[in-house]
């Protein structure tokens, strides 16, 4: 499995399934198995708890789109 991970500050927030908005200094951590598989975490920089964005089973066509959508995932949620 591999992974990325961007710091990036979101203004307007993040719709999180457990918590709601989270705004502020934010980390997003994208996961993708080997069949495309796609797990998407947000925290709070140094927090300990992690939340979920809202939606289920995430799968990529191709697992080399990862680092695309990891990019396209931090510029939405970063816009202001």
């Amino acid at each position: 499995m591999k992974q990325k991970s961007s710091i990036f500050t979101a203004t307007h927030g993040v719709m999180t399934e457990e918590v709601g908005v989270i705004s502020g200094e934010l980390e997003l951590v994208t996961s993708c198995d080997e069949k495309g598989g796609l797990t998407l975490r947000i925290t709070y920089v140094g927090a300990e708890e992690w939340y979920t964005l809202p939606g289920k089973e995430y799968r990529l066509h191709d697992v080399r789109d990862h680092e695309v959508i990891h990019r396209l995932l931090v510029s939405v949620l970063e816009r202001s």
